[in-house]
């Protein structure tokens, strides 16, 4: 095993990753919010099932689909902001202890 010590990180290119890393989150959380929506909608539409809720099909059911686009967005824009202000911390903060300690294992 090999350790590798960070002392610090790169503030924009660890904003950028947790960015898409947001996107990919939000784009999965979009996809299970419209498709979830409109499979409860639906059946409520049919009458299989009741719900106070939701009418069933409706407008706002084509305006779930937004969440699509819309939580991606939101989500990665969060994401960098939360790595930008996670890097900086991580490298104000280690200037007073050793960084962080990673093991890796190397094959030869």
């Amino acid at each position: 095993m090999k350790t590798y010590r960070i002392k610090s990180l790169g503030i924009l290119t660890f904003a950028k990753f947790q960015g898409v890393m947001g996107l990919f989150i939000g784009l999965l959380l979009g996809i299970l919010y419209s498709f979830g929506g409109l499979i409860l909608d639906t059946l409520v539409s049919l009458g299989w099932i009741q719900s106070t809720e939701t009418p069933g099909l409706s407008i706002g059911t084509i305006l779930a689909f937004g969440a699509l686009l819309g939580m991606p967005l939101i989500f990665s824009v969060l994401g960098f902001l939360l790595g930008w202000v996670e890097a900086f911390l991580f490298n104000f903060v280690s200037r007073w202890f050793e960084g962080m300690n990673l093991k890796f294992l190397v094959k030869e």
